[in-house]
């Protein structure tokens, strides 16, 4: 089976972390990330097989109520998503960096994925919405051509996008804050 990921967003912390809970007695799925996201937000994003992700969803859409901002679910993952998601991806080879800036949180977690399954790209790092007004970030780096490859699959399927930038030769110390 392949693995999947949900994603639901809320206007209440209260309200998220009592939604967590709540998904994760319902189904198998594990928690990948759960915490409050700027402004005031909170998120929840787990992962499973597919069946279970769904059926978390579910049960998470319905108990979110008025407080849901957004969902969110990926089959079929990249299996570097999670690790980006976490900030533990190993990245070993060093290119170009570029970076795509979401008005979303969804936005930039699908983004992600669509730009690791398009080129041959690393993801470095995927932020989500602490510290950064509710936007969402992804770092990739890899060799320019691809890197660009990676950006124009993402352009064709993902709204909100709000910046941009490849960097074909950054510094090693620029590199090096991005680990």
């Amino acid at each position: 089976m392949s693995k999947s990921i949900g994603m639901i967003e809320f206007t209440s912390i209260a309200k998220g972390i009592e939604t967590c809970d709540i998904m994760l007695k319902s189904s198998q799925v594990s928690i990948v990330k759960s915490c409050t996201v700027c402004p005031g937000k909170y998120i929840i994003i787990v992962s499973g097989d597919t069946s279970a992700v769904k059926s978390a969803l579910e049960v998470g859409k319905k108990n979110a109520g008025e407080h849901l901002v957004d969902s969110l679910e990926i089959s079929s993952i990249n299996h570097q998503l999670i690790p980006a998601l976490n900030m533990t991806n190993q990245i070993e080879v060093q290119g170009a960096v570029g970076v795509l800036e979401f008005y979303s949180i969804a936005s930039a977690v699908l983004a992600g994925d669509i730009a690791a399954k398009a080129a041959n790209v690393s993801l470095v790092e995927i932020k989500i919405g602490y510290a950064i007004g509710g936007k969402g970030v992804v770092i990739v780096t890899g060799d320019v051509g691809d890197v660009t490859a990676s950006f124009e699959a993402v352009g064709e399927e993902i709204e909100l996008l709000c910046g941009k930038t490849i960097i074909p030769r950054p510094s090693k110390e620029l590199f090096e804050t991005l680990l």
